[in-house]
């Protein structure tokens, strides 16, 4: 542009000096200036397009996406703080909880408690986008060992394998077993992005492995897909009904948009799908998968199974593990059938098959089957009615319940003990002590009171 200005100028120059020269020549040389002024050169456009970015630089960029400012709020006093988002996670809590309860009004529900679950996890190039911070597969690896850590601790029973999908190939981590730090210490070595992703391989490999799972076990395949296409070297549809008659749950979490085939293959087995839209949502997704789903009325069928409570050896004792095969002194527990050493529990005997548990196993599965209730809130309206008295320290962590100013605040109560608790306390005890302190109380002392 600024070469064929300055040719077109130079031919104006060399014209015949009349006296409709001098105009032309300012009139161009107006629209010269005009057209220079209005049109950057393409060099600064794109130094303006890279630092532009809405007008922020790259730094500021980073700050603005995580938008940390909005979780600050001014208090009476002028000063920034953060905000309190207690109440928002009870009452988001306080909804699943009443949904769930709603549930198990409707009907009598099954539960399986002794679980075969096979974690599939989709390590295509589809996972090293960054939609998610830092990626998917960063998030994946997170909110996986978040789960396992959770599945044991509200399924002590069960068993949990790991299976990777990469290079069109299904490979199998780990096998089903009931040690968390295995799982996760394999998954940990083994997160890297590569090719394509294959459904079919890797119901394929599940299916070959659960077919094996006695019938009194729950087989479940929970899939984590990052990739918005499989390729699987023959007919889809063909493994999808295989799973299904062989009584396989499977559901899948999707990463990225829904898919047809997934959607098809929940709907197909009885299990559920659903897409995350951010990485808490993928976290609140993945963690609804931890409490046993509702067993399947023709595939709950009631079986008699025959365990092993072993005994823990001594601690000077030297013996062989079957687990690792190699000799151990002390700890470990010994096979009540066959007498062997196994390192932790519960387990399955590599020897005899007995399945080994100890007793607070089956007393952390006994409150699936029969679920503490759901507390009534006390809204600080109530509590201000003369006609009945509230106390003002929470019952199980005897903390004020009374916010600033001497305010009482947000609260629940028992229906049946009608002891009053602070919403921490509500949130532990439906969650991971599944007994109410006051019920538990008002129990003991009535016993006591018996016993005199």
């Amino acid at each position: 542009m600024r070469v064929f200005c300055v040719l077109r100028l130079k031919c104006i120059l060399d014209l015949p000096a009349t006296s409709a020269a001098p105009g032309l020549l300012t009139v161009f040389g107006l629209a010269i200036m005009n057209n220079v002024a209005e049109r950057p050169l393409n060099g600064d456009v794109e130094d303006d397009d890279e630092d532009d970015g809405g007008g922020l630089e790259a730094w500021e960029r980073t700050y603005a996406e995580d938008r940390s400012w909005e979780a600050l709020q001014e208090d009476e006093s002028g000063l920034l703080r953060p905000i309190d988002t207690t109440a928002i996670y009870h009452a988001q809590y306080r909804r699943r909880l009443r949904t769930l309860a709603a549930t198990a009004a409707t009907a009598r529900i099954q539960k399986g408690l002794i679980r075969y679950l096979y974690i599939v996890v989709d390590l295509s190039k589809a996972s090293s986008e960054r939609d998610f911070r830092p990626s998917r597969m960063a998030v994946m690896g997170k909110q996986v060992e978040a789960f396992i850590r959770e599945f044991f601790d509200q399924n002590p029973l069960s068993h949990v394998g790991l299976v990777t999908i990469k290079d069109g190939i299904a490979h199998c981590i780990t096998e089903l077993g009931g040690s968390p730090e295995s799982h996760i210490k394999a998954l940990m070595g083994k997160l890297e992005c590569s090719g394509d992703a294959s459904l079919q391989n890797a119901l394929e490999l599940v299916l070959g492995y659960l077919n094996q799972i006695p019938s009194y076990g729950h087989r479940e395949v929970l899939i984590l897909y990052s990739a918005l296409s499989t390729c699987d070297p023959g007919d889809l549809m063909e493994t999808i009904q295989k799973c299904k008659k062989s009584k396989i749950r499977c559901s899948v979490i999707g990463l990225a948009a829904e898919m047809f085939v997934c959607k098809h293959l929940c709907q197909e087995t009885g299990g559920t799908y659903s897409v995350a839209l951010d990485e808490s949502h993928f976290k609140e997704l993945i963690l609804e998968h931890a409490p046993p789903p509702p067993a399947i009325a023709e595939y709950a069928t009631a079986n008699l199974i025959k365990m092993g409570f072993p005994q823990r050896s001594a601690e000077g004792s030297v013996a062989i593990c079957t687990c690792h095969e190699e000799a151990k002194t002390g700890g470990g527990y010994t096979c009540p059938r066959c007498k062997v050493r196994v390192c932790e529990l519960p387990t399955e005997c590599r020897v005899c098959g007995l399945t080994l548990i100890s007793s607070p196993h089956l007393a952390r599965s006994y409150h699936h089957l029969f679920p503490i209730v759901m507390f009534d809130e006390v809204t600080p309206s109530s509590q201000n009615d003369s006609n009945r008295s509230f106390p003002n320290t929470c019952f199980g962590c005897q903390q004020s319940l009374l916010s600033q100013g001497n305010k009482p605040g947000l609260s629940v109560i028992c229906p049946k003990c009608k002891q009053q608790f602070c919403l921490d306390c509500d949130i532990y005890v439906h969650e991971s002590l599944h007994n109410c302190p006051g019920c538990e109380s008002s129990r003991h002392s009535k016993s006591v009171t018996a016993s005199q």
